[in-house]
């Protein structure tokens, strides 16, 4: 993207006639055959903008914004900076990416855990503003670096410290402490954040004990002299328009007791892997099979029991664009590609493997598939989570190629919305598909 602002830099095909996301799939995976059969991305840029439609309807008193965490790929944050969203960055490469796209400074907040001397620096000379506060440290050299900052307070709550064991953030107790230490250094505090994650089993009261301690700050700040008018509820939106729905009835209420409208205060959420989750999908190409049989004695006397087990070796891993497995995520089984399973034909166990032959390059431990053969394809859904980067970093392929797409339905939905080519998306060009 650096330097050809004035050429596009990606080229869109444009989906007409009914030809879906599956087609331009099969249409790849016909031109691998013909050559090595790498592995590929698939981006649905019409994903991004249903889901933007579902969002603006479920929680229109929410402003979003992206965590350019969950994917960097430029592409993305082009159609969503389009699109009016905010961007949360964690890093100067963040901050810079999101710069690039004409995304203006007071759209961006910088959070990120104990911030570099270098990068608090960066976003003063940038006029990046808004900037996240974890700790009493942080405070000190933000006061220093940037004085015309406009902190938030990063809020501990019971539901993020039940999940980790290092909890960052400010506790309710001490920030009555904090906020004065930040009134004796003359730096401005205008808001609250925090973070509730999405394996949250009880919403209604987890966003109850959070929107409550952060009235409780806000009337601390407000008291001190501070002009408090932006509250952060973070993120933890799985994707699901069911689960967006269920936060819109917990928060709502409580929105409207301790921020409501005429109270001033921004309300902002973080949604990351509800955006971009649907939009990618990867194909990946079965190199090895391996047949294990495993033997037990059966509840009768004399009768032995066998299962069949297929380890399949894929062509890319952990080590690739599976690597949040290492990070604990779970990846849910594939589908494989053009196969329509009888009901007749048997599944068997099943795991999946990266190339490496390392113990840790198990993307899939246990699944039930139909047998395959090398050379047969798996599609993976909803990987958008995975930042193109990462499609790439460490991978068995120099650089997994990625195809963007949208329907025509889509592209006229985001020109509606104010999306053209000739202003907000500079850097692509629409091309019409061709199988």
């Amino acid at each position: 993207m650096k330097g050809l602002a004035d050429k596009p830099s990606y080229n869109i095909e444009l989906l007409e006639g009914g030809v879906t996301h599956e087609d331009v799939i099969d249409g790849h995976i016909c031109e691998q055959a013909l050559v090595e059969k790498s592995a590929f991305v698939v981006g649905d840029l019409g994903a991004l903008m249903r889901q933007h439609v579902c969002w603006q309807s479920a929680v229109p008193q929410l402003q979003p914004y992206y965590p350019v965490r969950c994917n960097s790929s430029p592409a993305v944050i082009e159609v969503l900076a389009s699109l009016g969203l905010g961007f949360v960055c964690a890093n100067k490469t963040e901050v810079n990416l999101v710069l690039e796209q004409g995304v203006p400074p007071e759209s961006i907040i910088l959070s990120g855990v104990c911030k570099q001397l270098a990068l608090i620096k960066y976003a003063a000379k940038n006029n990046v503003q808004h900037l996240v506060c974890e700790n009493e440290a942080e405070l000190s050299k933000i006061s220093r670096l940037h004085p015309s900052a406009k902190l938030l307070l990063q809020l501990t709550t019971e539901a993020h410290a039940a999940e980790t064991s290092m909890a960052f953030g400010f506790s309710l107790k001490s920030c009555r402490h904090v906020l004065e230490a930040a009134k004796d250094l003359g730096v401005q505090v205008v808001g609250v954040t925090f973070h509730l994650p999405s394996s949250c089993q009880d919403l209604q009261q987890a966003y109850s004990h959070a929107l409550s301690d952060a009235r409780c700050v806000f009337d601390m700040g407000v008291d001190l002299g501070f002009n408090m008018n932006i509250l952060d509820i973070g993120g933890g939106f799985t994707g699901s328009e069911f689960q967006l729905k269920q936060v819109e009835s917990a928060v709502r209420p409580l929105l409207d007791a301790y921020f409501p409208p005429l109270s001033g205060v921004q309300v902002l959420a973080e949604p990351g892997r509800f955006y971009v989750a649907s939009a990618f999908s990867l194909a990946v190409n079965v190199i090895g099979k391996k047949v294990e049989t495993r033997h037990w004695d059966g509840l009768t006397q004399g009768v032995n029991n066998e299962d069949t087990e297929f380890l399949y070796y894929m062509n890319e891993g952990v080590y690739g664009p599976f690597s949040h497995k290492l990070l604990g995520k779970s990846i849910a089984a594939p589908s494989v590609h053009k196969h329509a399973l009888c009901a007749e034909e048997g599944v068997f166990p099943s795991s999946l493997w990266g190339p490496s032959l390392d113990q840790l390059d198990q993307v899939v431990e246990r699944c039930l598939l139909p047998e395959l053969s090398v050379g047969d394809w798996l599609c993976f859904s909803n990987m958008g989570v995975c930042g193109l980067d990462e499609f790439s970093c460490l991978s068995n392929s120099p650089q997994l190629p990625v195809y963007y797409t949208v329907s025509t339905c889509d592209w006229y939905e985001m020109q509606e919305a104010g999306v053209t080519l000739d202003s907000a998306m500079t850097n692509f060009s629409l091309v019409e598909y061709s199988a």
